[in-house]
């Protein structure tokens, strides 16, 4: 049976401050579990019902994981779903130093701003899907460890590294030895450019794109083709994720 301490304590990482004071977030839900069981990530403890418990506890001892036995009343007071699943596991939230030789060696994706939650895990799940292994954030960008984008990212977020940094300092460092590419409403059409497979994409805020101040690090300005119809009233811009899939298609299109 669960304290009241722990209660409020699993509770308190629905709020990023508690979050970064502990070190630790929260994954709801078998499959996320089960696929960050298999991950670099290290466990606090998983929260769950005894059919998911038994299911599991071969796994779970084998990876040397502390489980607590939870009812459905308990579980209910510590999820932060709508509808809770059957398992709730509290992680430690790990140490991501970019290693900067990765830069000209692989497509990397960088995160300008994002405020959406689930703009934010569908973008980790899109880079998991196209082989991208790391994402670079702005410092102003949400928290990956929000609980509404761990549960976005469907699982990927136990195969994408994530990393938060002064992007200003980056592209300083970086800008020399790698193409940068931007997305913008003006930019060259996506399909017209010669795109580098181990470059870096920047993806701007859902609202007002890039940053003012990034600008001047960007190489080549590049733009999604809007369809074009006799319709006079069209969208201003595509949301961040759908833009970020669409790129990152095209990007993976080069041999």
């Amino acid at each position: 049976m669960l304290t009241q301490n722990q209660i409020k304590q699993i509770r308190s990482l629905q709020q990023k401050k508690f979050r970064t004071e502990l070190n630790q977030f929260v994954a709801e839900g078998p499959k996320l579990i089960e696929e960050l069981i298999d991950s670099k990530y290290t466990f606090d403890c998983v929260y769950a019902k005894k059919e998911w418990i038994d299911n599991h506890s071969e796994k779970l001892l084998d990876k040397k994981i502390s489980s607590i036995e939870i009812n459905n009343k308990e579980l209910d007071r510590i999820s932060g779903l709508v509808s809770p699943n059957s398992a709730l596991a509290v992680l430690k939230i790990p140490e991501e130093n970019i290693n900067m030789e990765i830069f000209g060696k692989e497509l990397i994706l960088v995160l300008d701003n994002i405020k959406d939650p689930g703009n934010m895990g569908t973008i980790i799940r899109t880079a998991d899907w196209f082989g991208i292994n790391h994402i670079i954030c702005s410092e102003s960008t949400v928290d990956a460890y929000n609980p509404k984008v761990v549960q976005a990212t469907m699982g990927s977020i136990a195969r994408v590294n994530i990393h938060y940094t002064d992007l200003e300092k980056l592209f300083s460092e970086i800008s020399k030895k790698t193409s940068i590419y931007g997305t913008f409403t003006d930019g060259v059409n996506i399909h017209d450019v010669e795109a580098d497979s181990k470059g870096v994409i920047v993806i701007g805020n859902e609202s007002n794109g890039i940053s003012t101040e990034f600008q001047s690090f960007i190489h080549k300005r590049i733009s999604i083709p809007l369809f074009k119809t006799n319709d006079k009233k069209r969208p201003e811009s595509l949301n961040a994720s759908v833009a970020t899939a669409i790129i990152c298609y095209e990007f993976r299109k080069i041999k």
